[in-house]
């Protein structure tokens, strides 16, 4: 991992010339203090009644895309990865709807129209919740770009957003989200071929890591190639938890109840 003192902004009603520039040369942008450490608080009992519902109800997927359990420290049933989670708790929902994501729009390019949070679309709200302990079934997640998916939904790459609000500190030494800036950059075979989606858990000479605190906002292109590498530490101390949510443009296309899995979703037992 490669030292890179990266500047951290804060997000008004619009992005400043620093920002866009920044983000078109590295293909990510960090934000701090999005969100209060109460609002935080929120998303976490948010997280819990969710968790709790779809327990008690064996939900295995919502709208085609599959829920990955787990367990937490005591060996406790937890969900791990959830998906369109907004969609199951009003206070996910409000968060969506904060009007300060709308300067985030441009980023898509000047030439993306009807730009959107995808809240209906692609795996909506996801909540990735990882823990480093012996009965975890997440603890981390192998180099992909999120581009790909636009592959298997059988058109064109679109220009995408992931969008990530953080629920606990993760400093580089605790494992955390990992990028290799610029490769938004990539060829169309970089992009498809560089890692072996998923199953390379390899550190790269040229990923920086990031020190993110709880309520800091993340984003980054969806052709950039990232990770979430492996807390060397376990228990409490190597929760992490995370939302991510894509901004899109082009056509509307909703998931529903109805929806298949796509073809990388059913392998998502794999993840580790």
């Amino acid at each position: 991992m490669r030292e890179f003192d990266y500047p951290k902004f804060t997000l008004g009603d619009q992005l400043t010339e620093e920002q866009v520039n920044f983000f078109e040369e590295h293909g990510f942008v960090h934000f701090k203090n999005f969100i209060s450490k109460d609002k935080v608080t929120e998303i976490h009992a948010a997280m819990e009644l969710i968790q709790a519902k779809w327990i008690a109800e064996e939900v295995q997927m919502v709208n085609g895309v599959p829920i990955k359990y787990g367990a937490d420290i005591d060996n406790r049933k937890i969900v791990q990865r959830f998906a369109f989670s907004s969609l199951y708790n009003a206070t996910l929902h409000e968060v969506l709807k904060d009007e300060r994501f709308k300067a985030l729009f441009p980023l898509l390019g000047p030439k993306a129209k009807n730009c959107r949070v995808g809240e209906y679309e692609k795996d909506g709200l996801v909540i990735n919740h990882y823990i480093n302990t012996e009965h975890s079934k997440f603890s981390q997640m192998g180099w992909h770009t999120d581009s790909l998916r636009d592959v298997f939904y059988g058109k064109k790459i679109m220009p995408m957003l992931n969008v990530g609000v953080h629920l606990d500190n993760s400093s580089t030494n605790n494992g955390g989200l990992r990028l290799i800036p610029g490769t938004h950059k990539q060829s169309l075979r970089q992009l498809l071929f560089r890692k072996k989606y998923f199953l390379d858990y390899e550190a790269d000479n040229e990923e920086i890591g990031l020190n993110v605190e709880m309520g800091d906002l993340t984003v980054h292109d969806g052709r950039l190639w990232h990770r979430v590498a492996l807390s060397p530490l376990s228990g409490e101390i190597s929760r992490r938890r995370v939302m991510y949510v894509p901004f899109i443009t082009g056509k509307f296309k909703p998931r529903s109840e109805k929806s298949k899995p796509r073809l990388y979703q059913r392998f998502m037992h794999l993840l580790k």
